[in-house]
Protein backbone atom coordinates (compact mmCIF):
# COMPACT_ATOMS: atom_id res chain seq x y z
CA UNK A 1 0.00 0.00 0.00
CA UNK A 2 1.53 3.37 -0.98
CA UNK A 3 2.16 5.80 1.80
CA UNK A 4 4.75 7.34 4.00
CA UNK A 5 7.53 4.88 4.64
CA UNK A 6 10.90 4.83 6.25
CA UNK A 7 13.20 2.19 4.93
CA UNK A 8 16.73 1.83 6.28
CA UNK A 9 19.35 1.20 3.63
CA UNK A 10 23.09 0.98 4.02
CA UNK A 11 24.82 4.29 3.43
CA UNK A 12 26.50 4.33 0.03
CA UNK A 13 29.64 6.31 -0.64
CA UNK A 14 27.86 7.77 -3.71
CA UNK A 15 25.13 9.20 -1.49
CA UNK A 16 25.94 12.45 0.35
CA UNK A 17 25.21 12.95 4.04
CA UNK A 18 21.58 13.65 3.14
CA UNK A 19 19.61 14.22 -0.01
CA UNK A 20 16.20 15.57 -0.98
CA UNK A 21 14.97 14.18 -4.30
CA UNK A 22 12.12 16.06 -5.97
CA UNK A 23 10.34 16.29 -9.33
CA UNK A 24 12.35 18.72 -11.42
CA UNK A 25 9.59 18.87 -14.06
CA UNK A 26 7.23 20.47 -11.57
CA UNK A 27 7.43 24.23 -11.02
CA UNK A 28 5.89 24.05 -7.54
CA UNK A 29 8.21 21.20 -6.54
CA UNK A 30 11.24 23.04 -7.89
CA UNK A 31 10.33 26.28 -6.11
CA UNK A 32 9.85 24.51 -2.77
CA UNK A 33 13.04 22.47 -3.27
CA UNK A 34 15.01 25.69 -3.88
CA UNK A 35 13.52 27.11 -0.67
CA UNK A 36 14.76 24.02 1.21
CA UNK A 37 18.17 24.16 -0.48
CA UNK A 38 18.73 27.71 0.78
CA UNK A 39 18.13 26.51 4.35
CA UNK A 40 20.15 23.29 4.32
CA UNK A 41 23.88 23.20 4.98
CA UNK A 42 26.37 22.16 2.31
CA UNK A 43 26.30 18.66 3.84
CA UNK A 44 23.00 18.08 2.06
CA UNK A 45 21.97 17.94 -1.57
CA UNK A 46 18.69 18.89 -3.19
CA UNK A 47 18.44 17.13 -6.54
CA UNK A 48 15.75 16.73 -9.19
CA UNK A 49 14.84 13.09 -9.73
CA UNK A 50 15.67 13.51 -13.42
CA UNK A 51 19.33 14.23 -12.58
CA UNK A 52 20.09 11.55 -10.00
CA UNK A 53 20.98 7.88 -10.29
CA UNK A 54 17.74 6.37 -8.99
CA UNK A 55 19.26 2.89 -8.84
CA UNK A 56 21.99 4.13 -6.50
CA UNK A 57 19.28 5.49 -4.22
CA UNK A 58 17.17 2.34 -4.57
CA UNK A 59 14.29 4.37 -6.01
CA UNK A 60 12.16 3.82 -9.09
CA UNK A 61 10.55 6.19 -11.58
CA UNK A 62 7.21 5.34 -9.96
CA UNK A 63 8.58 6.24 -6.51
CA UNK A 64 9.73 9.70 -7.58
CA UNK A 65 6.62 10.38 -9.68
CA UNK A 66 4.49 9.80 -6.57
CA UNK A 67 6.53 11.60 -3.93
CA UNK A 68 9.55 13.61 -2.92
CA UNK A 69 12.15 11.57 -1.02
CA UNK A 70 14.47 12.42 1.87
CA UNK A 71 17.43 10.13 2.47
CA UNK A 72 19.06 10.92 5.77
CA UNK A 73 22.72 10.39 6.66
CA UNK A 74 22.17 6.84 7.97
CA UNK A 75 20.49 5.85 4.69
CA UNK A 76 16.89 5.84 5.94
CA UNK A 77 14.53 6.85 3.14
CA UNK A 78 11.37 8.84 3.78
CA UNK A 79 8.60 9.67 1.32
CA UNK A 80 5.40 11.72 1.36
CA UNK A 81 5.10 14.24 4.22
CA UNK A 82 7.95 12.53 6.05
CA UNK A 83 10.32 13.58 3.25
CA UNK A 84 9.45 17.18 4.02
CA UNK A 85 9.72 16.55 7.77
CA UNK A 86 13.17 14.99 7.24
CA UNK A 87 14.42 17.98 5.26
CA UNK A 88 13.02 20.38 7.84
CA UNK A 89 14.75 18.36 10.56
CA UNK A 90 18.12 19.00 8.91
CA UNK A 91 17.64 22.78 8.82
CA UNK A 92 18.54 25.29 11.48
CA UNK A 93 16.30 27.43 13.64
CA UNK A 94 12.80 26.28 14.48
CA UNK A 95 12.37 24.15 11.33
CA UNK A 96 13.36 20.85 13.03
CA UNK A 97 10.52 21.36 15.53
CA UNK A 98 8.09 21.89 12.65
CA UNK A 99 9.38 18.69 11.01
CA UNK A 100 8.94 16.67 14.21
CA UNK A 101 5.45 18.07 14.71
CA UNK A 102 4.45 16.81 11.24
CA UNK A 103 5.07 13.22 12.32
CA UNK A 104 3.46 12.99 15.76
CA UNK A 105 0.02 12.16 17.08
CA UNK A 106 -2.98 13.50 15.22
CA UNK A 107 -0.84 15.86 13.14
CA UNK A 108 0.79 12.90 11.31
CA UNK A 109 -2.29 11.78 9.31
CA UNK A 110 -3.28 15.40 8.73
CA UNK A 111 0.19 16.24 7.35
CA UNK A 112 0.09 13.12 5.16
CA UNK A 113 -3.34 14.10 3.83
CA UNK A 114 -2.22 17.63 3.03
CA UNK A 115 0.92 16.31 1.32
CA UNK A 116 -1.12 13.88 -0.84
CA UNK A 117 -3.64 16.63 -1.69
CA UNK A 118 -0.86 18.95 -2.85
CA UNK A 119 1.09 16.19 -4.63
CA UNK A 120 -1.98 14.95 -6.49
CA UNK A 121 -2.97 18.46 -7.56
CA UNK A 122 0.41 20.07 -8.13
CA UNK A 123 -0.29 20.58 -11.83
CA UNK A 124 -3.01 23.06 -10.81
CA UNK A 125 -0.84 25.05 -8.40
CA UNK A 126 0.37 28.42 -9.64
CA UNK A 127 3.48 29.47 -7.76
CA UNK A 128 5.01 32.92 -8.30
CA UNK A 129 8.06 32.66 -10.54
CA UNK A 130 7.61 28.92 -11.14
CA UNK A 131 6.70 27.14 -14.32
CA UNK A 132 3.59 25.00 -14.44
CA UNK A 133 3.94 21.38 -13.39
CA UNK A 134 3.87 18.95 -16.32
CA UNK A 135 2.67 16.04 -14.17
CA UNK A 136 -0.96 14.94 -14.15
Amino acid sequence: MPGATAEPHPHSSSIPAGILVYDGDCGFCTATARWAERRLSDNYRVVPSQQVDLDALDLTEEDVARSAWWIDPNGTRWDDHRSIAGALGAMGGFWPAVGRLMTVGPVNPLARGVYRLVANNRSRIRWPGATKCDRR
